[in-house]
């Protein structure tokens, strides 16, 4: 059984939205393909947000001393 990384995860979640696109799956395949896209979405959710809880920035203070801060997504856009 493959590992399921965040990279695999959502390459499938890209590969159902393709087929749901199309809109050539029937019906009953095509419900299927989206409970398992949203069951996928959720996921990658999920783990963005444990992600960007765990991101931050190295910040020397006037003593030379490192602290560490919680990124700010809006602050670092400017």
């Amino acid at each position: 059984m493959a590992e399921k990384t965040f990279e695999s995860q959502m390459e499938r979640l890209e590969e159902i939205v393709r087929l749901l696109e199309k809109g050539e799956a029937p019906l009953g395949e095509s419900m299927k393909l989206f409970e398992e896209g949203t069951k996928l979405s959720t996921a990658l959710g999920k783990l963005l947000d444990k992600a960007e809880q765990r991101v931050t920035v190295m910040q020397e203070n006037m003593q030379g001393e490192v602290l560490e801060q919680p990124f700010d997504a809006e602050e670092a856009a400017t």
